[in-house]
């Protein structure tokens, strides 16, 4: 097992409330490492959360990495894609960018998630002419995807 699936194997474990669940794990490149574990919730996840999450990470990582680390444990952001199902699920209802394998981009609200694709409803066109569209995507389709804010 390398060392990014040890620590996210770790990180796994060190989820206490089943409706937390890690994203991603980055492992810096070089020495010192640095471990940066993101983790979310299905009704999102506080401060609070992320450091009793670092807090149980540090002590199964201290007996597990014998070199000196730098640990954090942090939700995902704006700019960190969307990258699994359950994320999608979360944010049903709100606005996302699609950028799909073909390079075409789809922006709209996210209406509902399937166990193989995800629908969105989109506005095409302007003015009079703007006609509303749902749009099925299949995750096998998606390059990457955002959530959006709009200050409307």
């Amino acid at each position: 097992m390398d060392l990014k699936e040890k620590i996210k194997d770790l990180a796994e474990k060190s989820l206490t409330n089943p409706s937390h669940f890690l994203v991603d794990v980055v492992v810096s490149k070089h020495k010192p490492w640095k471990f940066t574990a993101i983790v979310d919730g299905d009704q999102g996840i506080t401060i609070d959360d992320c450091a009793a999450v670092s807090r149980e990470l540090n002590g199964l990582l201290e007996s597990e990495i014998p070199d000196s680390y730098t640990l954090e444990v942090t939700t995902p952001g704006l700019d960190h894609p969307l990258k699994l199902a359950r994320q999608y699920q979360k944010n049903v209802g709100r606005q996302v960018k699609v950028v799909r394998k073909d390079k075409s981009i789809v922006t709209g609200s996210l209406k509902q998630t399937e166990e193989e694709k995800i629908v969105i409803e989109t506005e095409i066109g302007q003015g009079k002419k703007t006609e509303v569209k749902i749009i099925e995507i299949p995750f096998t389709d998606i390059e990457k995807a955002f959530v959006t804010v709009s200050f409307k």
